[in-house]
């Protein structure tokens, strides 16, 4: 077994820019906001801004990149 086997398609540099994720700490760090504000959200809503993260089999979340950059910019997730 090779380590690209290993390491999920969505944290490896060659994944297509469509599945690229932020942990939570990285996400909360695009949007300038605590990491705490969007578990919270999470728990309150079922999503942070109308974006919905992806729960690993490790129990972490995998945000979607394009979307939180799009928050970032100012405009509406997809």
């Amino acid at each position: 077994m090779t380590i690209t086997e290993i390491i999920p398609t969505a944290w490896r540099n060659d994944a297509p820019l469509a599945s690229r994720t932020y942990s939570t700490e990285q996400a909360a760090a695009v949007l300038h906001v605590r990491p705490q504000t969007l578990r919270a959200a999470l728990c309150r809503a079922g999503h942070y801004a109308g974006v919905m993260p992806i729960k690993l089999p490790s129990r972490f979340l995998a945000w979607p990149a394009d979307q939180i950059e799009a928050i970032a910019r100012g405009e509406v997730a997809q």
